[in-house]
């Protein structure tokens, strides 16, 4: 299936190291700016007690969760170990500075 990207904005309305709530039918995403201008969307609900992981520090390519500290890879959208869960991880793109998410795609993985 094509994906079906959703313009979310520019590498410039995140900070860097930092992260930016959007809203989809399926939820709350967080997209996140790495320090070497990487970007990740993530279901922006830590797998352990649902803390808003967009709220989170980055750091390298993780972010801790604000409540407890457990750390989730933004490349694969699971907790490091020792910790253990899993969340949705978003495809994303980005051309000319602007980032689309693919809403449609990490709904489908996530129902399979």
């Amino acid at each position: 299936m094509n994906p079906a990207w959703t313009r979310i904005g520019t590498i410039s309305d995140i900070p860097v190291r930092g992260a930016r709530r959007i809203a989809s039918a399926h939820g709350t995403v967080a997209v996140f700016r790495t320090s070497d201008d990487r970007i990740f969307a993530i279901e922006d609900r830590c797998p352990h007690r649902g803390g808003p992981l967009s709220q989170g520090i980055v750091h390298d390519t993780g972010v801790a969760c604000p409540l407890h500290g457990w750390v989730i890879d933004l490349e694969r959208a699971e907790a490091r170990a020792p910790d253990q869960g899993c969340i949705r991880r978003f495809d994303v793109r980005v051309t000319d500075g602007v980032i689309e998410v693919d809403l449609r795609a990490a709904c489908e993985r996530a129902a399979e």
